[in-house]
């Protein structure tokens, strides 16, 4: 302060100097204001304003030469690569650089490939996917994916399982660990296999909430002698029958390299290829060989209360494969596979169109079809008040009828491919749709198709192959499912 009094005597100039050179407190700020005039504050100003301009010159000059030091990284699209080990493992990955890895290790162990006497372990599997393993217990599963913000499910069709994997891919290597486990070291204690029965009760009723899960399960009950006639969900009658020995033999003989596929997403190949080689030839052959399905035809009747009918009737089509798989999928569009607006009518749909003409009541129709690698089923599903029944569903038998007259426009033929390609197209964009799609592919074939040669495969498909399919589907043997006050719907044998 002394110093400060000293330089006031020598004038504003010095002061100036003093007051940018040396660090006051705020309390010395009014101090200098009451002292001297506005001239003299407005010279400070000035100054201090000056300095600060330099300080943020030389700031960004800094900025400037750090962001030219580091040059951009160049990230260019890559293919999906697949890799077939010797031990009949694939291996499917494509990086596409995002955040987030999915991984996921899909095998042919259906509910197909079920015994009568263990019916619905793949039930049971299902929900074991976060009980103890051989190298880590069902709390440490549950608390190490949690904690590094990832997840882990697992899904089933009558085909395949498929558990994946999500999370940030700086830990890969975390989850890794907890989806091998879960896939090759299960240790399915009693105990917790007891446990289960409350959940698998819970997903039956659940299941049972949704009258089209009932309707397509007996589908295909009624469809099929063996394999395929095998349900999604245990039955009642082996509720806490199926025991621990029986989920070990099952995953023996069934989850073998040779029936796996590994996919990512996001993820490095080598990577995927050097976990594929480690951990996963664990057991190596085909293990169990399944049965072929064998198309009998038939039908199930589930009479109850309410005022509407569920109805499905169906035929043997084509298996997933096949050429003829893409002509049903294409007359599935031109009949109609559901709205394409939110909230819409679907009066684009020909069933639609078709079973308006003999009913004025409120109603749903769509085409139904299901590809498997050595069958498939395609009809019509419809939903109509019970009263009205009769005429909806032979309207809506009779449409595909009348395609297989051929009577198909070209317009009909090119909004359905239109509508196929876009629904294939959309169902990649999101990682779950584009892990389903490599993960069959290269389970059932060994390789994988690009989205062109999808798509040309589609535009390939000419009026008359899907009037030939319309044909197959009339002269086959039909197979029905309902569900409702059935009171007027008719029987298979009356369509």
């Amino acid at each position: 302060m002394a110093s400060t009094l000293m330089n006031m005597k020598r004038g504003p100039v010095a002061l100036l100097f003093t007051l940018q050179t040396q660090e006051y407190s705020l309390v010395a700020l009014p101090l200098f204001i009451l002292l001297f005039s506005d001239t003299l504050i407005l010279q400070r100003r000035d100054v201090f304003c000056d300095f600060q301009r330099r300080l943020y010159a030389a700031q960004a000059a800094r900025k400037v030469d750090a962001a030219a030091a580091v040059e951009p990284v160049k990230l260019l699209p890559q293919e999906v690569q697949v890799t077939k080990l010797p031990s009949g493992l694939v291996i499917a990955s494509l990086e596409n650089y995002s955040p987030a890895s999915r991984i996921g290790v899909l095998v042919r162990a259906g509910s197909r490939y079920e015994t009568m006497d263990n019916l619905g372990v793949t039930h049971l599997l299902r929900l074991a996917a976060s009980l103890t393993t051989k190298g880590a217990s069902a709390f440490r599963i549950c608390r190490g994916v949690e904690a590094v913000g990832g997840s882990l499910s697992v899904s089933s069709s009558r085909e395949t399982m498929a558990y994946t994997v999500d999370c940030l891919r700086d830990h890969i290597d975390t989850v890794m660990e907890y989806l091998i486990n879960v896939t090759t070291a299960p240790e399915f204690r009693p105990w917790e296999v007891s446990d289960l029965t409350a959940r698998v009760k819970l997903d039956k009723e659940l299941a049972k909430q949704s009258l089209q899960i009932g309707v397509i399960e007996n589908l295909h009950a009624a469809a099929y002698k063996n394999a395929l006639s095998n349900s999604l969900y245990c039955p009642d009658y082996m509720l806490g029958q199926i025991t621990a020995d029986q989920m070990h033999t099952f995953v023996q003989n069934n989850f073998t390299s040779a029936r796996m596929a590994l996919v990512g997403l996001g993820v490095d190949h080598a990577v995927l290829k050097q976990v594929g080689e480690q951990f996963l030839n664990i057991r190596s052959g085909t293990g169990t060989v399944g049965s072929k399905a064998v198309y009998r035809g038939g039908e199930q009747r589930h009479h109850s209360g309410g005022g509407l009918v569920h109805a499905v009737v169906a035929s043997e089509s084509a298996s997933a494969t096949s050429a003829e798989a893409t002509a049903f999928s294409i007359l599935q569009h031109v009949l109609g596979a559901g709205p394409r607006v939110k909230r819409g009518s679907n009066t684009t749909s020909t069933l639609s169109q078709a079973i308006s003409k003999v009913t004025a009541q409120p109603f749903d129709a769509s085409a139904f079809s299901a590809n498997y690698t050595d069958s498939g089923l395609f009809g019509v599903y419809t939903i109509c008040q019970a009263n009205a029944a009769k005429d909806v569903i032979k309207a809506a038998v009779g449409q595909v009828n009348d395609i297989a007259q051929g009577n198909l426009a070209a317009a009909d033929l090119s909004r359905a491919k239109n509508q196929l390609t876009a629904e294939y197209l959309m169902s990649i964009e999101n990682s779950e749709g584009l892990m389903e799609a490599i993960g069959s592919q290269v389970l059932a074939e060994g390789t994988y198709h690009s989205p062109e040669a999808v798509t040309q495969k589609i535009n390939a498909v000419s009026s008359a192959d899907v009037v030939n399919v319309a044909k197959k589907f009339m002269s086959g043997k039909k197979t029905m499912a309902s569900s409702g006050h059935l009171v007027n719907t008719p029987f298979v044998d009356e369509i």
